[in-house]
């Protein structure tokens, strides 16, 4: 027997409440199923949508556990908890799906131009790779998901969603249309997304609707010089200039803190072949968190290689739809990192970028996020005991860009005297990526206020996480609201574990 727990809304009393159920459970018994069984058993009458029971319809997707899927296709578990979709609810399980729909009608996502076919005088032959850029991007079911995950949704109204991006990117795209549709993607909230990628891990098509729609409608509007946005052009601005995306802001470290590492071992004669990728923001803003890492890889005696002439890796380009440099930064960096046999990274960012994005451009190198590296290397009988209680954030370019969640929580679990409690919702975006901290910083700050509220209910000392755009953001939040808890980096701790 299992337990399922089912939101349910009452429209004739206007009132939510939750039901549990026991039922007896079947071999890859589906979700739509023990729905099923509830009604039989307890004539309970919840209400919800089905159709084709083939992941073809979209109708039945509803939230398992705060995710959005589809019922028919997402298998019950133990105490699995079902809801609506983020809408407005009319019946238990059932949302009201006629504002979407309507928004499809208003926009005429569905329609081709007219124009494309005024000119033809006979039928045009369209080549099979005349269709590469769409990709799956029409194979989307209308089933919402990715609309009801989207954190910026919850914050403006000036972002349409994920579900029209992806429309306005395919008819951009289809070689049967000669009107862009970039202009429209831009007066409707383009560059609102924090490129946190939910909305690709969601949908159950395996569409990924922000490396091949929402990316890709950024890349179209740079090359129509419709934008960036200003901010973004001073980040070019500086890789251009000077190969970093930020500036040196540390006494310390004037010049940076690759620079100065290679010019005190400039001498040594090792040649690891293992190399350490610091990104920007570690290089030039926070220095310590690379004297951390490697004074943890000396201790586990590796000795680790930090090129001087690395540069950007391109990530903020990339997501800001700039890419007429990045195949310069790609080949300058493959060609710096090719012949060690693990480049590490430290930032969420770098590292999603350096494994997803560089063999598009034909570079492949072996890159492992530092936790990735560590986990299984650390011995807790080597670290001192500490005496903190944390909880840890998911950076969305570590938890879904590089799959990445179990590793720097099984190091916080090996740290003696760290007390680790999960949040809500760990790996709910900040608001830092995609170019909205700096481009729209007002809606950067209202997520990463919502973190932060979490992260205040646990009464914690620390909140953990391995992404430096994301530290930063999370701790403007916590300065601005005078909170007693502060954000530290997986590598400032166990450096302290291991002093």
């Amino acid at each position: 027997m299992i337990t399922v727990n089912v939101k349910r809304y009452d429209p004739v009393e206007d009132r939510s409440y939750m039901e549990s159920y026991e039922i007896e459970k079947t071999e890859k018994m589906k979700v739509l199923d023990a729905l099923q069984q509830i009604n039989d058993k307890y004539d309970a009458h919840i209400a919800y949508r089905y159709s084709c029971r083939a992941g073809q319809c979209g109708s039945c997707a509803i939230k398992i556990n705060d995710k959005a899927k589809l019922a028919c296709k997402a298998e019950i578990e133990d105490n699995d908890t079902l809801a609506p979709l983020d809408f407005k609810v009319l019946k238990d399980l059932v949302v009201d799906r006629d504002e979407l729909n309507k928004k499809v009608a208003d926009h005429n996502f569905y329609m081709i131009s007219e124009d494309s076919y005024t000119d033809m005088k006979e039928p045009s032959i369209i080549k099979p790779e005349s269709y590469a850029k769409i990709g799956n991007l029409s194979d989307c079911i209308d089933c919402y998901s990715c609309i009801s995950m989207c954190p910026v949704l919850t914050k403006t109204d000036d972002y349409i969603g994920p579900y029209f991006m992806r429309f306005l990117s395919e008819l951009s795209f289809d070689p049967r249309e000669d009107a862009s549709k970039t202009d429209e993607a831009v007066d409707l909230g383009l560059y609102y997304c924090t490129s946190c990628g939910q909305c690709s891990v969601t949908c159950p098509k395996e569409i990924d609707i922000y490396g091949k729609a929402i990316e890709k409608l950024r890349e179209q509007v740079c090359k129509e010089k419709e934008g960036p946005l200003k901010e973004h052009l001073q980040i070019r601005d500086a890789v251009i200039t000077t190969g970093r995306s930020v500036n040196p802001k540390n006494e310390k470290y004037p010049e940076g803190f690759v620079k100065a590492y290679n010019e005190e071992h400039k001498d040594d004669n090792i040649k690891p072949k293992i190399a350490f990728f610091t990104g920007c923001m570690i290089d030039n803003r926070l220095p310590w968190i690379a004297e951390y890492t490697i004074n943890i890889l000396n201790k586990l005696g590796y000795d680790v290689d930090i090129p001087e002439e690395q540069v950007c890796c391109g990530s903020p380009l990339i997501r800001t739809g700039q890419t007429k440099i990045i195949p310069t930064l790609v080949n300058k960096n493959y060609e710096i990192f090719k012949d060690y046999d693990i480049v590490l990274t430290v930032c969420a960012g770098c590292g999603s970028t350096l494994k997803r994005n560089y063999p598009e451009y034909g570079a492949k190198l072996n890159v492992m996020d530092i936790t990735e590296f560590l986990v299984d290397k650390i011995n807790p009988d080597d670290l001192k005991e500490l005496d903190v209680k944390v909880t840890y954030h998911d950076p969305c370019h570590l938890v879904r860009g590089q799959g990445i969640s179990k590793q720097p929580r099984e190091i916080l679990k090996k740290m003696k005297g760290v007390e680790f409690i999960e949040m809500d919702k760990p790996d709910k975006c900040c608001g830092a990526g995609g170019g909205v901290k700096s481009g729209i910083p007002e809606l950067a700050e209202q997520l990463a206020d919502d973190k932060v509220d979490m992260i205040e209910k646990l009464d914690v000392d620390h909140v953990v996480t391995i992404c430096p755009f994301c530290e930063r953001n999370i701790q403007d939040s916590i300065n601005k609201k005078n909170s007693d808890t502060s954000v530290i980096n997986l590598m400032e701790l166990l450096n302290e574990a291991y002093r």
